[in-house]
């Protein structure tokens, strides 16, 4: 496991212009960028202690980790962290599994997210959307697609595994990542084997249009996504 961690078949750069990063990577491979933005307030402001100072009594909208993310359910945002942020158990199913990413109260975190500093390189025709979210050991998000984006780690270490559109993965909808991650990848032939990294605190992951993805928090993690929607 801990030589898989390490294994990364995405490019990380740390001096990529805009103009490379068109003609390289913003429509056609995912890259890991670095140095770009300095988000060490937004991370002051992101510990555990200031979080619940800030939004313990707040309401959040939690999902189910499952491809499709049927259910919503709704508690306060002290209660998940102090309840619901306990490693993953293996053998539940993403149905079962709550997940707080994506579904944010732009107006009640506005404090918060006026601090972040998102990755310069937008794309034409596109407007920037947050979407902050916090997860426990072993918790993610299973294989599924959308637009572009940019996803940064704030805290923690998050695995990232990639296929390209025409490149569909093999996975069970309502099974976790770390379920397909102990179950399906190690039997996966080399060429069967998905683009994939360890994305560390203060790096970002861009990935382009319609790329499958899913994601394995290795620790307890705060990250933000960037969607060019």
């Amino acid at each position: 496991a801990a030589a898989e961690e390490e294994r990364c078949t995405v490019e990380r750069r740390a001096d990529l212009t805009y103009a490379e990063f068109v003609q390289h990577y913003a429509f056609l491979r995912p890259v890991i960028l670095q140095g770009l933005t300095d988000n060490s307030r937004f991370r002051a402001l992101c510990s555990r202690e200031r979080l619940l100072a800030s939004f313990g009594e707040s309401v959040v909208r939690l999902s189910t980790a499952n491809t499709y993310s049927y259910q919503k359910v709704d508690l306060p945002f002290q209660e998940y962290v102090e309840q619901l942020l306990d490693p993953q158990d293996p053998t539940s199913l993403g149905n079962n599994t709550l997940y707080f990413f994506g579904d944010n109260n732009f107006t009640e975190w506005a404090s918060l997210f006026r601090h972040y500093f998102p990755p310069p390189f937008g794309l034409l025709g596109t407007t920037p959307a947050y979407s902050f979210g916090i997860a426990g050991a072993g918790s993610g998000v299973p294989f599924h697609w959308h637009g572009p984006g940019y996803s940064e780690v704030i805290y923690g270490r998050k695995r990232w595994f990639l296929y390209p559109p025409e490149k569909t993965p093999e996975f069970h909808p309502n099974k976790t990542t770390l379920a397909w991650f102990q179950d399906t990848y190690p039997a996966l032939a080399p060429y069967a084997k998905p683009l994939e990294c360890t994305i560390r605190a203060g790096e970002v992951l861009y990935f382009p249009d319609r790329w499958w993805h899913a994601t394995l928090n290795l620790e307890t993690s705060v990250f933000i996504s960037t969607f060019l929607g």
